[in-house]
């Protein structure tokens, strides 16, 4: 029987309740509350934020708001969505962006009351006897999605070739032991060439990493252009390990819009973080998007402080979980690459393999090494901020129904990610599994 949702529930002290959001329970369902101003009343609302499900206990408060930690959307007393910092300042918030809050909140009698629905006692009723016990009703998890979701064991994923190890970990006569869609694998090097058990489609090298084909592959491997130019001088940063699924990851590396807010000393201004209109471009086996906006931490040759240039940002996508960000500077010529490719592992483990190629520019000497080395310690810096926002995201994987969250034109590639994973998953359905 479903639970039941009217009446009032007491769900905290009053006196623990300030301006950082504090999650609770009230008839099975989650909620943060928090004050908006010191002293103010106290404010309720659902655990996630409808963008992209972060959860709002980790959010802040900001002129009287409520702030998400992802993306800087605010939210009012009642719910509203009263601004969306990619749209612009003059951008208007869609009406699905805003936040279905509990029918009424109360402080009596030194606790904090909800009231899910309409209930008929129009106000808490006074404790009798022992005083209320919010306990009694811890804070349920957050909602995760609803509908279809793409995880890391999704039976799809056996269809394409996944990166298991770098090529450099695996030595002529060596063997190792990796984790491939909640499997063991053991991948060898011997008499020149790569084998694995239990037995794969396949096992090959590519662009410095071994990569694994469960079934047979249906997927597009990316093409590196930049792989193999001498004007470029490549590195590679050591792997490491996202606390959930391989889907969040990638639409993360692909969102051009969390950086101000996630990346606050290194990815510019939030008063600044309107995204201009671009496009995104279906190809084989994935897209592209481009966009051009300055940027804080522009590559400078020589590693010399710079005020923000503008610079290209290209994404190039390849489903899976193949990524690849190149950022042109129109002024010097300078070029970084940052290749991204995600091990499934397990179900709440993915392996994170990240490549980086820099280049001076056209005639331009190759960088320093205290050039590239600088390029590696800030996308470490980037990368280690995103896979602490993992840790929030929901566990079941990325959603893929359309109406799941809700979109702005930012999300224009979350949004073509996610129809090219639906699409890879519906394109190998049929095919037989890996025995």
């Amino acid at each position: 029987m479903p639970q039941e949702t009217t009446g009032w529930y007491p769900v905290a002290r009053a006196a623990e309740v300030g301006t950082r959001p504090v999650p609770v329970g009230a008839a099975g369902r989650a909620y943060v509350v928090v004050r908006l101003r010191p002293g103010a009343e106290v404010s309720a609302f659902p655990a996630r934020c409808p963008h992209r499900l972060v959860p709002l206990a980790a959010a802040s408060v900001v002129d009287g708001r409520l702030q998400c930690a992802h993306h800087g959307w605010r939210f009012d007393a009642d719910g509203r969505c009263v601004h969306i910092p990619s749209l612009g300042p003059e951008g208007t918030p869609p009406p699905r962006a805003d936040l279905a809050v509990p029918w009424a909140v109360e402080e009596r009698h030194g606790w904090v009351w909800l009231a899910p629905e309409r209930t008929a006692g129009p106000v808490p009723p006074r404790p009798s006897g022992r005083a209320p016990d919010p306990a009694a009703e811890p804070a349920p998890e957050p909602p995760g999605p609803s509908g279809p979701v793409l995880g890391n064991l999704h039976p799809a994923l056996e269809h394409a070739w996944h990166p298991v190890a770098p090529a450099s970990e695996l030595r002529p006569g060596g063997w190792l032991q990796v984790r491939l869609l909640g499997r063991t694998w053991t991948v060898r090097r011997a008499d020149g060439g790569l084998a694995a058990e239990p037995s794969p489609w396949g096992v090959r090298e590519r662009l410095g990493l071994v990569w694994l084909a469960p079934a047979e592959p249906s997927d597009v491997p990316l093409e590196v252009p930049e792989d193999g130019d001498r004007r470029f001088v490549g590195t590679w940063l050591p792997p490491v390990r996202s606390p959930g699924p391989a889907g969040p990851l990638a639409d993360t590396f692909l969102d051009v819009a969390h950086a101000p807010f996630v990346h606050r000393d290194i990815g510019g201004s939030p008063e600044a973080a309107g995204i201009p209109a671009f496009a995104v471009t279906a190809e084989d086996g994935g897209f592209r998007a481009a966009l051009e906006r300055p940027y804080e931490t522009p590559h400078h040759p020589g590693g010399l402080p710079g005020p923000p240039v503008r610079r290209r940002a290209a994404y190039t996508y390849r489903a899976p979980f193949q990524l690849a960000l190149r950022l042109d500077s129109a002024e010097s010529g300078a070029v970084t690459t940052v290749l991204c490719f995600l091990q499934p592992e397990d179900a709440d483990s993915t392996r994170v393999h990240t490549r980086m190629l820099v280049s001076a520019g056209p005639g331009a000497r190759l960088p320093w090494p205290d050039d590239v080395a600088r390029e590696v310690a800030l996308q470490r810096r980037v990368l280690a901020e995103d896979l602490a926002l993992q840790a929030l995201l929901p566990a079941a994987g990325l959603p893929l129904a359309p109406g799941e969250e809700v979109h702005v034109r930012a999300d224009r590639p979350g949004v073509a990610l996610r129809q090219a994973l639906g699409d890879f998953a519906v394109r190998v359905r049929d095919l037989p599994r890996a025995a």
